[in-house]
């Protein structure tokens, strides 16, 4: 039987625009958020990161269930007339967004954490606003945890299969992702294909871990 490189070339490029799109997101929704929780002592800060971490332990499909619920028709995707975004691109965004959110705020809101109050009182007494402290002061200190929380984001999306599979289904060229596509491959027998998606992200994965380790290890070295 020949092998389908299209079908998986085709799940291949979606997958990285999922994991593309969905750690800008992240990102740009992750870093106040962590910025807030780390400095934040109250209860409401206390249940707010309660619920960021919740996916760490939550199976996948019960989140995926609750979030195919919340993006159908009788959910928000159906409110004031728009129309369902389960079962498109949109809906996968919104679901690894949620599922990925620990893996991105965790590290940033660490990397706040761990820089302490110092720099930012100093910058204070030079006359630099909240703003210039945040941009130039703490963003920059904080650069390690943005770079492991994005590689993380990254890598956790590529590896997504029940909330995937809960909110998108199995669509060609919309929402079939590679984890999808390997489970329908082993499903339909098809081991070729099977290896060669299972291979392929065996090698991400070990580069991943990979540069964990190595990220970790240079910032131990910065460290005094």
């Amino acid at each position: 039987m020949r092998l389908d490189t299209a079908d998986i070339l085709s799940a291949l490029v979606l997958t990285l625009e999922l994991a593309g799109v969905t750690t800008l997101v992240l990102l740009v929704l992750g870093t106040p958020l962590a910025w807030w929780l780390s400095r934040s002592r109250s209860l409401v800060s206390d249940i707010v990161g309660t619920l960021v971490a919740l996916p760490l332990v939550l199976p996948p499909t019960v989140l995926g269930f609750y979030l195919l619920i919340a993006l159908g028709p009788d959910g928000l995707g159906g409110l004031a007339g728009v129309r369902s975004l389960a079962f498109s691109f949109a809906g996968l965004v919104a679901g690894s967004v949620v599922y990925s959110l620990p893996f991105v705020v965790q590290p940033i809101r660490g990397a706040f954490e761990a820089m302490g109050r110092r720099p930012l009182e100093v910058a204070a007494t030079l006359r630099a606003s909240p703003l210039d402290r945040f941009f130039t002061v703490a963003i920059p200190l904080a650069r390690p945890g943005f770079l492991t929380g994005a590689v993380l984001g990254f890598a956790h999306t590529v590896g997504e299969f029940g909330v995937v599979l809960m909110i998108g289904g199995n669509i060609p060229g919309k929402t079939r992702v590679l984890s999808i596509a390997m489970f329908d491959y082993v499903e339909q027998l098809r081991y070729r294909e099977a290896h060669l998606v299972a291979g392929a992200m065996l090698v991400f994965s070990f580069l991943v871990i990979l540069a964990m380790s190595r990220i970790g290890r240079r910032i131990g070295e910065v460290r005094p």
